[in-house]
């Protein structure tokens, strides 16, 4: 089956061809380090996560890579406000990240290099540019030279003159033009610096991923993904350096990039001070409540998160997991049901079929291609017993209390006192437990 994608390079779906089918590579930017990650950041965790399984569906062999941005300006200013050296920081959020990852049950990608790690690869490549024409140094700073690239703001369709000093882009006196980036810049005494032709410094935010990049995968690839609030600069200024630094026509084929999470329609950044950071949810719900959530809405379409969508999310799989069973042997998932992740990582598509094969696993037909189909895309990675000790940790009733509370219901309902019964029931679910009254008996469960 054909996987289509919409790439941002032409502003086209367009039918997935890779280089080489037997080993297909995709770059995605991983996280700045500065900070613990916030539900914003996960998005592009889930959708490339699930793009990752497709192609690993699909082809023979398929190399992921994503990085992780060890140094960079906000590092070393938040390293300071806390009084840790970069190091300290960057080992602490790199942790939290990587924890975070394994609650939504992301899987490891091929590579995940750290940019501190590859400091000679920049610096090469820094080297070549200004070998060719493209880069300059002044008051040891290395500028990429923008107007030397013709094909600079296809990306972002933005045109070279339109460019306004101070968008986005650094004003300095060092600068040639106005457009033009950091390649090189040099530490101060009490900033992490390298060696380097042109002096002790650390490289601009832009180089690291293009040098990655170029490591695992070659001067040119397959898909290159992340957030859409990369296209400019970030990405625009990748294509541009690696392009002329490698004398390739192409970087990536094919650009992917995702929509922003919003808080009441405005984007959760921490700049709005909406935030929520991840870490704050492990000890409350299941990941695969996030990771549903994420999933809820096309990845190219803004997500609005609020408290109906997550209540939502736990309902339904609070219904899933009634017929969820672990030892039930996987099957192969059916092309109709993954149809609409092949078309452009259509997820709303994916899980509206996921429903229309729980009504039939409810029925006795197909439980093990609804349990595979949603292994497929990261559920039902926690068994029965953990998918509920998330509800029964809010609990502040033990499961010998709930079933006297019961019985005197019970008793209550057989003396007509409806109102004793009524009390208990309201009483049980202010302590986080449903009673259903059915066919005769009274069931429970934790909300």
């Amino acid at each position: 089956m054909n996987i289509f994608l919409t790439n941002n390079l032409t502003n086209k779906k367009e039918q997935f061809v890779p280089r080489n089918s037997k080993n297909v590579g995709m770059y995605v930017c991983g996280p700045t380090v500065y900070d613990d990650p916030h539900i914003g950041n996960a998005r592009p965790l889930i959708i490339f996560d699930i793009l990752y399984k497709l192609l690993k569906n699909e082809f023979t062999e398929v190399t992921y890579v994503r990085n992780i941005t060890d140094i960079d300006d906000k590092i070393i200013n938040s390293s300071k406000d806390q009084k840790i050296s970069t190091k300290e920081l960057t080992d602490k959020i790199t942790k939290s990240f990587l924890d975070d990852c394994k609650y939504l049950n992301c899987e490891n990608p091929t590579h995940q290099p750290k940019a501190t790690e590859h400091i000679d690869l920049m610096i090469k490549m820094i080297n070549e540019l200004i070998a060719k024409g493209f880069a300059y140094e002044n008051n040891k700073h290395v500028y990429f030279e923008v107007k030397k690239f013709s094909d600079y703001g296809k990306l972002s369709n933005k045109k070279l003159e339109d460019l306004i000093a101070g968008s986005r882009v650094d004003i300095s006196e060092n600068k040639k033009n106005s457009e033009d980036f950091v390649l090189w810049k040099p530490s101060n005494n009490d900033e992490p610096f390298w060696k380097s032709p042109w002096g002790n410094g650390r490289p601009g935010w832009h180089l690291e991923c293009s040098a990655m990049s170029k490591k695992f995968l070659g001067n040119e690839f397959d898909i290159h993904g992340g957030g859409i609030d990369l296209i400019f600069p970030h990405h625009e200024n990748e294509i541009a350096q690696s392009r002329c630094a490698n004398d390739t026509k192409v970087f990536a084929n094919y650009w992917v990039h995702n929509a922003f999470i919003t808080m009441s329609n405005e984007k959760m950044a921490k700049s709005q001070g909406n935030i929520l950071k991840i870490k704050n949810f492990r000890n409350k719900i299941s990941g695969q409540v996030i990771r549903l959530a994420l999933m809820s809405t096309h990845y190219k379409q803004p997500l609005d998160w609020n408290d109906k969508l997550i209540d939502e999310c736990q309902n339904t799989l609070d219904k899933w997991y009634r017929i969820y069973s672990s030892d039930i042997k996987p099957v192969p998932v059916k092309e109709e049901i993954l149809k609409p992740l092949y078309e452009d990582l259509n997820t709303p598509g994916y899980i509206t079929n996921l429903h229309k094969l729980y009504e039939q696993a409810n029925k006795g037909d197909n439980k093990e291609l609804f349990i595979s189909a949603c292994k497929f895309i990261g559920l039902f990675n926690e068994d029965q017993k953990q998918w509920q000790k998330y509800k029964q940790d809010k609990v502040s009733i033990s499961e010998v209390e709930i079933n006297n509370k019961i019985n005197l219901r019970d008793k209550a309902r057989e003396n007509k006192d409806y109102k004793e019964a009524d009390r208990i029931r309201d009483e049980l679910s202010d302590k986080g437990v449903l009673i259903e009254d059915k066919d005769g008996k009274t069931l429970w469960k934790f909300k």
